[in-house]
């Protein structure tokens, strides 16, 4: 059965066929061009096999070459066609595609194979032409003139094989002398034949040669390996720099002694400066010309790979308002801007062990190195904010450029890239939260705790999803007659590494992040399940009335669309009155509030649901505009309990808190004051008139066991 055209044999036998279309027309043999393909198709076999070849086989390719001699190819054109047809159709036909090779890697081997075949041929044509000279010598009495025509024959297709190959081909002997050398490897160099016969090979040393090149080169003059293939660089009468893949074979006499050293090149050069380019391109920010982030990163990893002793400096610019630059005269004038920025900062970074790099947008950092970073590191970033002070031209503005700079310095050896990078990106924006256009040195402290901060944001989305988060109830209680009135709830999170985090924590984070809207839906859920919990275990009523649970609102629930909705399905599906809520808002998040932000509270305050005005005194809100708020408490900031702590307590605190009790009682508002500790604190605020407190006088906030306890006592007295 024949083999699918299309699969390995398929393609095989065409590579075939293609070379012995090439061959035969130049091929004395009295086969069929059919039979002669059959002949030909155990070596592209093995050709295919050596290509594909975990290791490279130079024997394997140059038993190819012997056998073309051995098939009667000795035309000085069978050479030539045969590797013309292995460079153009060896890999399309017989090549596999390995994931894990270099791109190139087919073509370098195809390369080879042919360096090597053709070595292989050269050597069995001159073993022939030597066998024929030695028939030619036992015949000499018999027939002179006709061995004289077979030698002339045989050395004429040795030298026009030579002459003929496209790659460069050279003979010498084992001292290095150069005998021969063939027309393509003569242009290669620029030189003429005898210019180049007169040099020995030891000459040819050139200072990027690899270290084992010339031990290499002794071990095959000894004859102690039989060839060896590298990359190599030669110098030009020009100037110039020629780069070779370079072969050289050793090539033994009759009695298997060494006798000449036979080179093959194939010119490079045009590809090496092709890689050398893509290579820059890659490493270097195609606006500025500065290094970029790879090349950054593989120079920093070096520096701190460095031995003991050495230390290193790092600086990370950002550009403070580089976006509205963009925005207000667009891309190009940004683009421009950038160049005059790193031309700058390139001026500021001349030293040996500076570089200057740009990491992306209108970020770059710079780098310093050496056991003096300390000092040299702050008068690199002296140069650099000193560079930005002068005003940039565009188009006709000149604008002024300020940036915010990251400082990191400390020893080699301790921290990875990635990690320093960090480091000086939190500085950075430590900076630039400070206001800009300043520099602030690295401090671990604050670094642990922005990487904390962020490994919080980053783990808040699931840590709901799993139910991390749980709720304590902090007791509400009425000055008058001690009893409990209701809890406010409040939120913690139980973190897997960092254990219980209070709000303070988490909620700045979540609000940041969008996620507070199902967190506080989650906390107004469960806070309506409790309190109906606490009404079905015991009664509607407790000796001082309905308990009630107080939910913190935040600003960014409060001007969520779905507010008013999601609080009356939360109630309807609980079975719970509206007035066993009351939402807190804090005085801040009003400030300035137009009716549009207070219509959600204003709904709900007509449904039945209390409205608290938390941390009331922190702010700066009109207490004329009390009016117009629908709130039905005002919570004092703990803030003024903090002053009566001490005994007498201060009479401007007691005013103060005096006149705004009156001030909430003459508009029908409740007064409600936080941070209670102490006795002395509870019986002022009673006589003051307040009428509810909470505090750790009266209980820590805890789970909704201890609230059932406090109001059993209140309710048996």
């Amino acid at each position: 059965m024949s083999a699918e055209p299309d699969g390995p044999e398929g393609r095989l036998r065409r590579f075939a066929t293609i070379w012995s279309r090439a061959v035969y027309p130049v091929t004395s043999t009295s086969l069929t061009r059919a039979e002669f393909e059959e002949e030909l198709l155990p070596l592209a076999r093995r050709l295919s096999g050596l290509l594909r070849a975990h290791s490279f086989d130079a024997e394997g390719a140059k038993a190819v070459g012997a056998a073309l001699v051995d098939a009667h190819c000795t035309d000085p054109e069978a050479l030539t066609r045969t590797l013309d047809c292995v460079d153009a159709y060896l890999v399309l036909y017989c090549g596999e595609e390995d994931p894990e090779a270099p791109q190139d890697a087919p073509r370098l081997r195809s390369s080879r194979l042919q360096h090597a075949l053709a070595a292989g041929y050269a050597q069995a044509l001159r073993e022939r032409t030597l066998a024929e000279q030695e028939s030619i010598a036992q015949a000499a009495l018999r027939a002179q003139g006709v061995v004289a025509q077979a030698l002339h024959a045989s050395e004429a297709r040795f030298r026009a094989v030579f002459e003929g190959a496209a790659i460069g081909i050279g003979i010498a002997d084992l001292d290095g002398h150069v005998l021969q050398v063939n027309g393509a490897l003569l242009r290669m160099f620029g030189l003429s034949s005898q210019n180049l016969r007169d040099r020995r090979v030891q000459d040819w040393v050139h200072p990027e040669d690899a270290p084992q090149t010339w031990k290499l080169y002794e071990e095959l003059v000894r004859g102690e390996r039989e060839h060896y293939h590298m990359e190599k660089a030669f110098n030009r009468p020009d100037g110039t720099v020629l780069w070779t893949n370079l072969t050289v074979s050793l090539l033994r006499d009759a009695d298997g002694d060494p006798q000449y050293q036979l080179a093959l090149m194939e010119d490079t050069t045009e590809r090496r400066l092709l890689n050398l380019r893509l290579r820059y391109e890659a490493t270097h920010d195609a606006l500025t010309g500065l290094p970029n982030r790879t090349l950054f990163f593989e120079r920093l990893e070096k520096v701190l790979a460095a031995g003991e002793g050495q230390r290193f400096g790092l600086c990370y610019l950002d550009l403070d308002g580089f976006k509205t630059i963009n925005d207000s005269l667009g891309h190009a004038a940004g683009d421009r801007l950038l160049v005059e920025v790193a031309d700058r900062l390139q001026s500021c970074a001349t030293a040996p062990g500076e570089m200057v790099a740009r990491l992306g947008g209108d970020e770059f950092v710079a780098l310093t190195t050496g056991p003096g970073t300390e000092r040299t590191v702050d008068e690199l970033a002296e140069r650099i904010m000193t560079a930005l002070i002068t005003p940039i031209s565009i188009d006709g503005r000149d604008l002024m450029v300020r940036g915010s700079l990251g400082i990191v310095e400390g020893p080699a050896g301790e921290r990875t890239a990635a990690e320093v990078l960090r480091s000086a990106d939190i500085t950075m924006y430590r900076a630039k939260s400070a206001g800009g256009n300043r520099s602030e040195l690295a401090d671990p402290e604050a670094d642990a705790r922005a990487i904390t901060r962020h490994g919080l944001t980053t783990a808040l989305p699931t840590a709901l999803e799993r139910g991390e988060f749980f709720i304590e109830y902090q007791p509400l209680v009425h000055l008058g007659d001690g009893s409990v009135r209701g809890a406010e709830a409040l939120v913690r999170w139980l973190h897997p590494q960092h254990g219980v985090l209070g709000p303070d924590r988490f909620i700045p984070l979540a609000e940041h992040t969008g996620l507070i809207v199902p967190l506080g839906r989650w906390v107004l859920e469960e806070s309506i399940r409790q309190a109906r919990a606490w009404r079905e275990r015991y009664g509607e009523e407790t000796a001082a009335g309905p308990l009630r649970i107080n939910v913190n609102l935040s600003p960014c629930q409060l001007s969520h669309p779905g507010l008013v909705q999601d609080t009356v399905e939360i109630l309807e599906r609980a079975g719970v009155a509206p007035d066993a809520l009351c939402l807190e808002v804090t005085e801040s998040a009003l400030i300035g509030a137009d009716d549009d932000l207070l219509k959600p509270l204003r709904r709900l305050a007509e449904m039945g649901v209390d409205i608290a005005l938390d941390d009331f005194g922190t702010g700066y809100s009109n207490l004329a505009n009390l009016r117009r708020l629908p709130v039905n408490v005002l919570k004092l900031d703990r803030s003024f309990t903090q002053g009566m702590q001490r005994f007498p307590a201060d009479p401007v605190d007691l005013k103060i808190v005096e006149g705004i009790v009156t001030l909430a009682h003459s508009l029908d508002l409740a007064v409600t004051v936080e941070g209670v500790e102490t006795g002395a604190q509870a019986e002022q605020l009673r006589v003051l008139g307040c009428d509810t407190a909470q505090g750790w006088y009266y209980a820590r906030p805890g789970p909704p066991e201890r609230l059932h306890d406090l109001a059993l006592m209140d309710a048996t007295g």
